[in-house]
């Protein structure tokens, strides 16, 4: 089994991350995501979350950035 090398670019930021995470998914109508097997999920419903974080840190980066 491969180890899991994906690492925030921000040192601190893996916590958040992992929350935003569960609150997408939440919002996207799959409950429980952190216990779920994300392998009894079908590839879209998973690719919905992490693009949905996606879309939110963009978004978040443009509105900072829109702010100097």
């Amino acid at each position: 089994m491969p180890r899991n090398t994906n690492k925030p670019a921000v040192d601190g930021a893996k916590n958040f991350l992992n929350n935003m995470k569960y609150e997408m998914a939440n919002e996207l109508g799959i409950s429980n995501y952190n216990n779920v097997d994300k392998g009894s999920l079908t590839s879209r419903q998973n690719g919905y979350v992490g693009g949905y974080m996606t879309r939110k840190l963009v978004q978040f980066a443009e509105e900072q950035l829109k702010g100097q």
